[in-house]
């Protein structure tokens, strides 16, 4: 596969919102690296993040200028522009450098700037929702009810939750809930949602007291779809595995 192929069916996949199709662009131990918010998806991981970030997204991304290719390694620019709207002054851009793994992506970096500031040549990097984020007092009050809705509501308990279901139970839009997760938080709705489902399956894992449930149970309770997805969440936070982490309980 030329770079050329690869990067128009990446584009391709991204305008199509096909989740899995972009995924498939990173090799089986990929990762794909959101520079600005500092976090780092591998493909099951990458897969479940586009899903809720799909669910909101009206963007439609274009290649800027030339595709940059060197040994085992491609770089580009492009462009976010809004489907539904004409105004220039709503889009955004950014840069991807991809190192390859043969045909497929061992990691992806995405760095995005906002258009304005690229034009001015003074490389800073800002949100994508710079143009219409919350005040600091906005994003408190967004941030205080949000982590009301998971603590006292258990949301997170939801395995089909997505950002905008988040945004209509806080009666905020999903450009607002992604500022108050990303800047507020700082992190991605997947891993503040996932810490969630973590803490919960620890406390099942210690009130068990050793004994030998089924870690998939455990997995679907507190809200994830997949073993796969639990235990790099899991390990992501604890720095180990379920059952590493239920045999050192027991041994307490």
């Amino acid at each position: 596969m030329t770079s050329k192929d690869f990067v128009t069916s990446y584009f391709e996949a991204w305008n199509q919102h096909d989740a899995g199709g972009v995924a498939e662009h990173l090799s089986r131990s990929g990762k794909y690296c959101d520079i600005p918010v500092q976090q780092e998806w591998n493909r099951d991981e990458f897969i479940e993040h586009l899903n809720s970030f799909f669910a909101q997204d009206r963007n439609r991304y274009s290649l800027l200028g030339e595709i940059h290719t060197a040994k085992n390694s491609i770089a580009f620019q492009y462009r976010a522009s809004p489907m539904d709207s004409d105004d220039d002054s709503l889009d955004w851009m950014g840069a991807e450098f991809i190192t390859m793994e043969g045909d497929a992506a061992g990691k992806i970096k995405d760095y995005y700037q906002d258009a304005d500031a690229m034009q001015a040549g003074r490389g800073i990097v800002t949100r994508r929702y710079a143009k219409s984020g919350l005040d600091e007092s906005g994003l408190k009050r967004v941030m205080e009810r949000l982590a009301e809705l998971m603590q006292e509501d258990r949301m997170f308990l939801d395995s089909s939750l997505s950002l905008p279901q988040l945004a209509t139970e806080l009666n905020c839009s999903v450009n607002h809930l992604s500022q108050a997760i990303n800047s507020g938080f700082g992190m991605s709705f997947f891993d503040y949602v996932n810490q969630y489902r973590v803490n919960a399956a620890e406390q099942q894992l210690s009130a068990q007291g050793g004994r030998k449930g089924a870690i998939l149970d455990i997995a679907l309770s507190v809200g994830f779809n997949s073993t796969s997805t639990f235990y790099a969440a899991f390990k992501k936070s604890t720095g180990q595995t379920p059952a590493q982490y239920r045999r050192t309980r027991k041994e307490k």
